[in-house]
């Protein structure tokens, strides 16, 4: 059956767009990340404020490893200095972290700073905001593969048990609300091995705009591009029900494009 919410309870983010920004101003790369970064604080106490329980944000894949050198330490340099600047502001704002990709590979200064600021807001309960780091959708579901593999060898579980659900209690993502809203800047329209199991009944809108250039007016008017929206999860829609679409208006403001 269509049903409609008025507020998604999980939203992921590609925040795509950064280094495209700094060079359409003449700017390094970097730039665009430190611009990116302070993008982030605005837009998350916007999905606070709207009642959204869990946000994640798509900060660096596996696949991005392949960049520059120079480009990689400096993100890594930015993410250190971030998590140290805001760590009184998670807390006094209920925000609680949490980092979600394989520590494998990652520095370790990185991995030291996340598990600090993870620890100072594990208390936090006014919203989740999850940094996937070191992050790419293959390598989860190949992991909680493994690990439920590894199960099945000690004979603590049995092959018939695996379903749907023991599935998603070993990915990454476990205990966040299902995934309800999907959003990427920058223009592209694609996944980018994000959150692949997750997205597989979000509603995903694709936004023009450089996540530099993200709003928390922004944030608002996918909310209510989501609440006009029908959800029906592969079932067919009750006809009885209001089924009308979005104002045409709202998604052309946005520069968006329904996938």
């Amino acid at each position: 059956m269509a049903h409609r919410v008025d507020t998604p309870r999980h939203i992921a983010i590609i925040m795509d767009g950064n280094g495209r920004w700094a060079q359409e101003r003449g700017l390094p790369r970097l730039a665009g990340h430190r611009a990116g970064a302070l993008a982030i604080g605005p837009v998350l106490r916007a999905a606070a404020d709207s009642g959204v329980e869990a946000l994640t944000l798509y900060s660096f894949s596996s696949e991005n490893w392949g960049r520059p050198t120079e480009e990689i330490d400096g993100l890594m340099t930015l993410c250190c200095e971030k998590l140290a600047e805001e760590c009184a502001m998670l807390i006094e704002s209920g925000v609680r972290l949490r980092r979600i990709g394989s520590r494998e590979g990652m520095p370790s200064g990185v991995l030291a700073a996340f598990d600090e600021v993870e620890r100072a807001t594990a208390a936090g309960t006014r919203i989740t905001m999850a940094l996937a780091m070191n992050y790419g959708a293959r390598g989860e579901i190949t992991a909680a593969a493994r690990s439920l593999a590894a199960e099945v060898s000690k004979g603590s579980r049995s092959v018939d048990s695996i379903d749907e659900a023991s599935i998603a209690r070993h990915l990454a993502t476990a205990g966040l609300p299902e995934l309800d809203l999907l959003i990427r800047t920058g223009g592209q329209r694609r996944l980018s091995n994000f959150l692949l199991w997750q997205a597989s009944y979000a509603e995903i809108l694709f936004v023009d705009r450089f996540w530099p250039e993200f709003t928390p007016t922004d944030l608002q008017g996918a909310i209510a591009d989501f609440s006009a929206r029908r959800r029906t999860f592969g079932c067919v829609a009750d006809a009885t029900m209001d089924l009308g679409n979005a104002p045409l208006g709202l998604t052309e403001s946005l520069g968006t494009k329904e996938l």
